[in-house]
């Protein structure tokens, strides 16, 4: 791979010029110019602030946050919400600073891949080649007898070795220790969870030397006699596979893993408060911890002797809008070329074969429709993925709810800097799919193709009740993203996230709790080897999900062996809709009138929640909006002329929704969560 220069012998000349662009990321571009809606943009702190009020730090969020958006590599938002004390006391500033935890992750995977730009690390090397005192780990192994039901633990030798590609997806068989708590979703406190792997999670947390005073080298060392959970290569878990990364960036490079990342991602960038710890002058900025008794490896207010690789690291939005915006223009920003274009499309790009595992999970990694490139987490299955954003879009989180995303086909960057107790009732409050949603919403339709907008005409007021009625869009809420449309009444199984193909079958490593599938009596480690009577032996893992999609309120039938089982069983699974947080629009008549209001999980276009919109005639099935998209609505009757549903802004920015009910008497799912 050709090799990249220091960022040091970059000519002076060329910083100076990175100059001029500097203020693109620092001062807010005209909304308009951006593709944005100024209005729609304004609603993001409000509903942020409606969260605040409604869940005090005592359910585990602190009541302030930081968002930044950013699209074609100019500021489109920066807004400080709120405090960023749980007194209430300090106004929060659009540079506080926040502890960002696995969004770490992505900083130390970019600093891997500048080694492997440099021509100095191997991305498929052993990673013993570097880490010599992790040659010889083994792999544990829990195998439990179904006529005694006695379970026998042991250790294998590794099939092959841990690879320093294993480290940037997580592949390596390095775990966390036992965390329920703070990753719910990965079902470790269960008890129909795999025993064997929570033993070594617990195993982990006993023996692991992760502490603040002590070194990466000093961690790495404690891992050498722990066993890995998996065989490399073959489950990708999410657990210290970045914290090694970053002991390997030392090793290679010859320099703490601090001085390193200041010299080739911090100051090459200009992120000026992005570190290991706050120092004292900037204490004041620091947003205080969602947990006041919070363990000692998380106090990032002295300095430490652990440059921890996987959450370390603290920041501000504006710092790592800049790290993001590296990333989005293929390595490069103001002048400085950090990576090289193809280090970014590895990293972009899935790196999971068809054939690995998926065990647990995080906020974003347990989404389903996501996978896993070196570093990043990708969009890749719109169809059960629950948030918007072009497919291929990457993202992570931390574990205090920090979260950012990178849509390269709409060139955006998104940015949320919130502090939240995991597992709290505020944590749960502020997944990221509410600053997607409302982003993604703001993005204005470009001007329709002819500039004169149709003239209005008067309506004929017998006709106006045939369009009365609650119209549903599914869960999109732009039409950047086709996924949820009402007439897509693809079923749901909740079984289509974390499962792997063996070579009997379909195995179910965590069902969604809450899901058809469970509620059918489908349970964790179970093995479905027929579907509607075809055995899945032989097939990929993409043919079996595209078998198990189908319309809603169809029924599937699985021939599955559960856990500890011999003899397999027949099960009946209904489909269920997949109607999450979805948008609608409901159509009334109000004083003879004609008028529009979003009633649904989210706001669309210019119709809100509580906000009558008046919609004005051009012909005898479309009508029009007085607002800066210049809204139209084209209602669709079916083939005996009874309306169906309505199609917004008809042409490439269309919107289409089926109608769910007629009449006034509708439920709301309220504006928000």
């Amino acid at each position: 791979m050709k090799l990249i220069a220091s960022m040091w012998t970059i000519p002076i000349a060329l910083c100076l010029l990175g100059s001029a662009f500097a203020d693109e990321l620092t001062t807010a571009g005209d909304t308009k110019s951006l593709g944005f809606s100024a209005a729609r943009l304004a609603r993001i702190a409000p509903w942020y602030q409606a969260r605040f009020d409604s869940f005090p730090p005592s359910d585990g969020l602190l009541p302030g946050a930081v968002v930044a958006i950013a699209k074609g590599g100019r500021l489109a938002y920066l807004q400080a919400i709120g405090f960023q004390d749980r007194a209430k006391t300090i106004p929060m500033k659009a540079n506080s600073i926040f502890w960002i935890a696995s969004m770490t992750k992505p900083v130390t995977s970019v600093a891997a891949m500048i080694l492997v730009d440099d021509g100095k690390l191997d991305l498929d090397a052993p990673v013993a080649r570097y880490l010599p005192e992790l040659q010889d780990m083994k792999v544990g192994f829990a195998k439990t007898d179904a006529a005694t039901g006695k379970t026998e633990f042991g250790l294998d030798p590794q099939k092959r070795p841990m690879t320093v590609r294993d480290l940037l997806r997580h592949t390596s068989g390095l775990i966390y220790p036992e965390m329920d708590f703070a990753y719910p979703e990965r079902g470790l406190a269960d008890p129909t969870a795999d025993f064997g792997i929570r033993a070594i999670h617990m195993f982990y947390g006993w023996k692991a030397v992760y502490r603040r005073d002590r070194t990466l080298a000093d961690f790495v060392s404690s891992l050498a006699g722990l066993p890995l959970a998996h065989q490399p290569g073959e489950v990708h878990e999410y657990g210290w596979s970045a914290d090694v990364l970053g002991r390997v960036v030392e090793v290679v490079s010859g320099q703490p893993f601090d001085q390193f990342l200041q010299e080739r991602i911090f100051a090459p960038l200009h992120m000026i408060d992005t570190g290991f710890y706050v120092p004292s002058e900037k204490l004041d900025r620091l947003v205080d911890s969602p947990m006041p008794q919070r363990p000692p490896i998380w106090d990032v207010t002295t300095p430490t002797k652990l440059f921890a690789g996987g959450g370390g690291l603290v920041s501000t939005a504006p710092d790592y809008l800049r790290f993001c915006q590296m990333v989005l223009n293929d390595g490069e920003l103001d002048g400085v070329r950090v990576l090289s274009p193809q280090a970014v499309k590895q990293m972009t790009t899935n790196a999971l074969p068809p054939d690995v595992r998926i065990f647990g999970g995080d906020d974003v990694g347990a989404r389903a429709g996501t996978t896993f490139g070196l570093g990043f987490g990708i969009r890749a299955n719109p169809v059960f993925s629950w948030i918007p954003g072009a497919v291929g879009s990457f993202s992570w989180a931390g574990l205090w709810g920090t979260y950012f995303w990178i849509d390269p086909a709409e060139k955006l960057i998104g940015i949320q800097m919130i502090q939240a107790t995991p597992g709290s009732k505020g944590r749960a409050a502020m997944l990221p799919s509410g600053i997607n949603h409302l982003t993604y919403g703001a993005l204005a339709i470009p001007e329709p193709s002819t500039s004169t907008p149709p003239a209005a005409t008067d309506a004929n007021p017998e006709t106006l009740a045939d369009y009365v009625g609650t119209y549903d869009f599914g869960s999109s809420v732009s039409s950047r993203d086709r996924q949820g449309l009402a007439d897509d009444k693809t079923g749901w199984l909740g079984i289509e996230s974390f499962v792997a193909m063996e070579q009997d079958g379909l195995r179910i490593n965590k069902p969604t709790p809450g899901g058809p599938a469970i509620k059918a009596g489908v349970a964790a480690g179970d093995l479905i080897t027929e579907l509607d009577g075809a055995p899945l032996k032989g097939l990929s893992l993409a043919d079996v999900l595209a078998r198990l999609r189908g319309p809603a309120n169809t029924t599937i039938k699985l021939k599955l062996v559960h856990k500890g089982q011999d003899g397999a069983s027949d099960l009946s699974v209904e489909r269920a809709a997949r109607r999450i947080n979805t948008v609608q629009l409901q159509v009334r008549v109000e004083q003879g009138k004609l008028v529009a209001e979003a009633v649904g999980a989210w706001p669309i276009l210019e119709f809100e929640k509580g906000k009558a919109t008046p919609l004005a005639a051009t012909s005898s099935n479309e009508f029009t909006v007085d607002d800066d998209d210049h809204t139209r609505i084209a209602f669709v009757r079916n083939a005996v002329g009874k309306v169906s549903g309505l199609t917004l802004n008809p042409g490439p920015w269309e919107q289409r929704a089926t109608i769910m009910a007629s009449g006034l008497n509708v439920s709301s799912a309220g504006f928000g969560r």
